[in-house]
């Protein structure tokens, strides 16, 4: 039988040759370390954890990482495996000797009688007769690779300091103080003129938020980032305001053409509007709003804003050097690039972030890819489950302009519930009293998580039946 090649050996990588191996497939692992190193890496071994060495929460009842950790396992990870076997204290985390860690990753890869693994850098596109190929070279994705892959799928290069906006749970906006309005009720494509959300303030409110953003604490960039230009169309909210007080008010956060719903006699000083940001909307983006703000920073910052003062985040802001692919519109939903089939991407370069998001987005295309080369039909997983959540994140849960096509705001993303289908949660406790509060957002992700693992054993049960007619 034919191989499999997977190029790149970080956590995505070596859990698709994993995956692949364990169904009886050969596949060759390629990593250019140590041939070539990179900016990050420090080692040569595989799955290095370049920088903490937490895979965050591993409850899988009330956090979404806990569930994709639940997930993972479930499915044979040896991503977790290895994880498992080398945890150190970390309270309700999961936190791993980085050493240990890549040691054990590497050490079944090698021994594993089907993965041979090849030291060596994979520049351009691969071979023409390498007919299934899984690319997981992640965010530092070698200059030659991505310049092929991206001039393969159409794309312009995204390799620049990329302005992500922080994106908020709509269900945590206060609407007895914001509103939804488009600016002067314009109604655009596939629009109702009630597009964004709105989120005044008065003149104190807004020389308050300025001067919170002018001492705000910014993260410095990592050295390899440095001789970066930013993306020029979207400047950090903390370096247009260093341009003078006025000039968010003519910018992202100009008040004209809006009228407050609350309170109409009343003109807003300033408006901080947000754009329904996925198809479920259940997350809404902050428009304008990328910063390099310290995460604490911004959390506190944007919660002087009215209507959000008990805002949750999705997401918070960002800028940094990345290359990844618009996959919305150049994957399909088994994350091969429409362009030439043959290629599959996991991990960081298709727009997820975390370790245990990419290490599961590796799981999923090997998965796929083995069913592919033995021939049997398959399913993705149901978007109720944190991996099918976070599939439909990268290729296909995101709003598009009508007239091109092409997902809006498009940006990466760790797995949340915000990207999860709304579910029903009991509204009355065991005694018959209504839930509220902190109980009641409990309930819900309970609710979620429930939902979620009884989806996913039946998705795997169905890996079953097709790996078993082979």
């Amino acid at each position: 039988m034919k191989p499999i090649h997977v190029i790149g050996g970080g956590l995505a990588g070596s859990e698709a040759a994993w995956q692949i191996a364990k169904r009886g497939i050969p596949v060759v692992l390629h990593e250019m370390r140590p041939v070539r190193k990179t900016d990050a890496h420090k080692t040569e071994g595989l799955a290095e954890l370049v920088c903490s060495n937490s895979f965050r929460s591993d409850d899988s009842e009330q956090n979404a990482v806990g569930l994709i950790h639940d997930e993972l396992r479930k499915a044979g990870s040896l991503i977790m495996a290895s994880a498992d076997a080398n945890q150190v204290p970390a309270g309700s985390a999961l936190a791993v000797d980085r050493d240990g860690f890549s040691d054990a990753v590497s050490k079944a890869l090698e021994d594993h009688p089907l993965v041979t693994i090849e030291r060596e850098e994979i520049a351009g596109l691969p071979p023409e007769d390498w007919d299934s190929v899984i690319v997981a070279t992640g965010p530092l994705t070698s200059p030659a690779l991505s310049e092929a892959v991206l001039a393969k799928s159409g794309e312009d290069s995204l390799a620049f300091f990329d302005a992500i906006a922080p994106i908020v749970h709509f269900e945590s906006v206060d609407l007895t103080k914001a509103w939804f309005q488009s600016r002067y009720d314009k109604v655009g494509p596939g629009g109702t003129g009630k597009d964004y959300l709105n989120c005044p303030m008065d003149k104190q409110q807004y020389e308050a938020f300025v001067d919170a953003l002018l001492a705000g604490d910014t993260t410095n960039f990592k050295e390899w980032e440095e001789n970066t230009p930013y993306f020029d169309g979207c400047l950090p909210i903390e370096v247009m305001a260093s341009r003078g007080r006025e000039t968010l008010r003519h910018g992202p956060m100009k008040p004209m053409g809006l009228t407050n719903a609350h309170n109409p006699d009343v003109k807003a000083y300033a408006v901080v509007q947000l754009r329904q940001d996925n198809a479920l909307g259940t997350l809404y983006n902050m428009v304008g709003f990328q910063t390099k703000l310290r995460y604490g920073t911004q959390a506190d910052i944007f919660r002087m804003i009215p209507g959000l003062e008990n805002a949750q985040f999705a997401r918070l802001g960002g800028l940094h050097r990345n290359t990844f692919l618009n996959s919305p519109k150049v994957l399909d939903s088994s994350l091969r690039l429409k362009a030439e089939p043959r290629l599959r991407f996991a991990g960081q370069i298709t727009g997820c972030e975390g370790y245990v998001e990419s290490a599961s987005v590796g799981c999923m295309t090997g998965i796929f890819a083995a069913l592919e080369r033995l021939g049997r039909d398959f399913s993705t997983p149901p978007a109720t489950t944190a991996m099918g959540a976070l599939l439909s994140h990268i290729t296909g849960g995101h709003l598009v302009h009508e007239e091109s096509g092409k997902p809006r705001s498009f940006q990466p993303m760790n797995v949340n519930f915000g990207l999860f289908p709304p579910v029903e949660a009991p509204k009355l406790d065991e005694n018959g009293k209504r839930i509220k509060g902190k109980d009641k957002t409990r309930a819900k992700k309970l609710a979620m998580t429930n939902r979620a693992k009884a989806d996913f054993d039946v998705w795997l049960k169905t890996l079953d039946l097709a790996e078993a007619a082979e």
